[in-house]
C-alpha cells in the first residue's frame, strides 16, 4: 500500500528544511572575538578530516555574526550538555546581548570567549570560508580542546532540543571549565 508520504516531492528549500528535522543533530555554539564578541547556535559542526585535523560549520550570509565571523582569524566550537538549552535558545536569539548574564563565559586563547559548562570545547584557527548559497561554510583547524569525560550532548530533532533517552553516565557528570 502507498501512502502520500511515499510519493517524491520537489526538493526545494521548504521540502529539505521539512526533511531535515528527521535528522538528529548536536547542538554546538560558535563563538569569536570582536567588539563585541559573536556568537551563534549551529547545528551544522562536524569533522572533515582527521590528517589534517579539520571541522566545519555553516553560517548564513545574512547572520548579524558573519560579519565578524568574516574577519576573525579564530573561533571557539563548544559542544552543548543536554542540560543547555536555554543557553542554544540564547545563542540562537536575534538582536540581544548573548554574552549578558545569565551566560557564564570568559575570554580564552587568541581572545575568543570561552562559554562556562560546556560537554566540550575547541579552539579552531579559521582556514577558509566557502561561500555556497546563502551560507558560508566556514573550515577550522582545531589547535586546543577541551573536554568532559562524562555527559551527553544536546541534540535538535524536529525542531526542538532534545537528549539522549538512555545514558551510562547517570545524573553526575564533570563539565569542561
Amino acid at each position: 500500500m502507498t501512502s502520500s508520504t511515499d510519493d517524491p516531492t520537489d526538493a526545494d528549500a521548504d521540502a529539505l528544511r521539512t526533511l531535515l528535522r528527521h535528522q538528529a543533530s548536536t547542538v554546538t555554539v560558535v563563538t569569536a572575538p570582536g567588539a563585541p564578541p559573536v556568537g551563534f547556535t549551529a547545528t551544522s559542526f562536524t569533522s572533515v578530516s582527521l590528517t589534517p585535523p579539520i571541522v566545519s560549520f555553516c553560517l548564513n550570509l545574512g547572520s548579524s555574526s558573519w560579519p565578524t565571523l568574516a574577519r576573525a582569524r579564530h573561533v571557539a566550537v563548544h559542544l552543548l550538555s543536554h542540560d543547555q538549552p536555554e543557553l542554544a535558545r540564547t545563542f540562537a536569539t536575534s538582536g540581544i546581548d548573548r554574552f549578558a548574564a545569565p551566560t557564564r563565559w570568559r575570554p580564552g586563547p587568541q581572545g575568543v570567549p570561552i562559554l562556562d559548562g560546556t560537554l566540550a570545547w575547541l579552539l579552531c584557527r579559521v582556514v577558509d570560508r566557502v561561500p555556497v548559497g546563502d551560507h558560508v561554510v566556514v573550515l577550522a583547524e582545531p589547535e586546543l580542546l577541551r573536554h568532559a569525560d562524562v555527559g551527553s550532548p544536546l541534540l535538535y530533532h524536529r525542531g526542538r532540543y532534545a537528549g539522549l533517552a538512555d545514558t551510562a553516565d547517570g545524573p553526575a557528570r564533570r563539565v569542561a571549565a
